[in-house]
């Protein structure tokens, strides 16, 4: 095997052990739902939750559970950004994953919130996590199959340059839209009351199966190999659109039964 070959195959296992290390939206996604969250917060929870970050705000927060990924010591809430479970069936019909998964951690984060004894460090600590989970729920390949870890083992191009299913869907289409998160928050569809309180419908396990739903449709949309461009931006970055603004409406509404 010639030099030229070796650096290829290099670059090749390199780039793709990188790609299958997407896990979520990425920072402009969450940064979008958490801002679009403060805006139908009630005032009560808006107060309570500037309290506990230190005035900081949900798209300040919304990346704080990827950022402690870098310390060994948060390994144990990596399997808490996803869950995987059979298309026909429900979650819980199979035992539950014994390291946790994302429903587990939501209704942990959840509960210790709505704990009166919980300390002031695990509010802080729980409030950050359950900003980027609700985030996390949205993304519809965080309930995709466990066989392909979401997506992130069927590689594709993207505009020419290799990427996977999941990464498209976490980050490759809002970066090409070019939007920041402020940008992309404000520009938000206008929805009425009856459509807003539509989306609030529902428990964690109906947004869950609902994003399931969508992963099914998104693994259709693309095969191993294939060039995505203009095309599949024009018909699926609507679909993330609504799932970010989605994402921020469900956000504020479990802020807002913990908090008041």
């Amino acid at each position: 095997m010639n030099i030229r070959n070796t650096v290829l195959i290099i670059i090749t296992l390199f780039s793709l052990n990188s790609f299958s290390a997407s896990f979520d939206w990425g920072k402009t996604g969450h940064r979008v739902t958490g801002e679009i969250a403060e805006v139908h917060l009630t005032k009560k929870a808006k107060r309570a939750i500037s309290s506990l970050l230190d005035g900081h705000g949900l798209a300040f927060v919304s990346t704080f559970a990827d950022e402690i990924k870098s310390d060994k010591n948060y390994k144990g809430y990596s399997p808490w950004h996803y869950v995987n479970f059979p298309f026909d069936k429900k979650y819980g019909e199979d035992k539950p994953s014994e390291f946790g998964d994302l429903v587990q951690g939501i209704n942990k984060c959840i509960a210790v919130l709505k704990d009166t004894t919980s300390t002031i460090e695990d509010r802080q600590f729980y409030l950050k996590m359950l900003v980027h989970f609700i985030g996390d729920l949205h993304q519809p390949l965080h309930v995709g199959r466990g066989e392909d870890k979401g997506g992130n083992d069927i590689q594709i191009q993207w505009f020419n340059e290799g990427s996977n299913l999941h990464r498209v869907w976490d980050s490759d289409m809002i970066d090409y839209y070019g939007m920041s998160y402020t940008e992309l928050s404000l520009n938000r569809d206008e929805l009425s009351e009856t459509q807003i309180e539509e989306i609030k419908k529902g428990s964690i396990l109906d947004w869950i199966h609902e994003s399931q739903g969508l992963a099914k449709k998104v693994y259709a949309t693309a095969n191993v190999g294939e060039k995505l461009k203009y095309e599949y931006m024009y018909y699926n970055f609507p679909i993330v659109r609504k799932q970010l603004q989605k994402g921020g409406i469900r956000l504020a509404k479990v802020l807002n039964d913990i908090f008041g």
